[in-house]
């Protein structure tokens, strides 16, 4: 009895580890893939767009860069066996703001302005 015991048990347990994926819970090797397909994507994208792998790295800071790469030079083989002109982006990415260098820490509360407040209109 104990024997059909366990074994009903054990069934048990390996059908609920089974339902894990179904459950939306990610491996660290199912994540890790994840990150480097993306990774490979943007890459790819960035060389069909004719963007320099450094542009490409600089708009993409939380890829992972050797996955960039790998996409970026995956794709651009790909073109060349085939011909494929870079397409043009229409929209430039906006550039980065930089923040002022703050040379006398006095200023530096100064040169923080908190946003202006928006006043609710009263209805009379």
């Amino acid at each position: 009895m104990s024997r059909s015991l366990f074994t009903l048990l054990l069934c048990a347990t390996a059908v609920l580890f089974a339902g894990c994926d179904q459950l939306g819970i990610q491996t660290a090797t199912a994540l890790a893939a994840k990150k480097e397909a993306d990774g490979k994507a943007v890459g790819g994208a960035c060389r069909h767009a004719g963007r320099a792998i450094e542009d490409c790295y600089t708009l993409n800071k939380k890829a992972d860069r050797p996955a960039v790469y790998a996409g970026w030079r995956e794709m651009n083989e790909y073109m060349r066996e085939n011909k494929i002109e870079p397409v043009i982006p229409v929209i430039k990415p906006e550039p980065p703001v930089a923040a002022k260098p703050v040379t006398n820490p006095d200023e530096a509360d100064e040169a923080i302005e908190p946003a202006p407040k928006k006043v609710a209109a009263s209805k009379h």
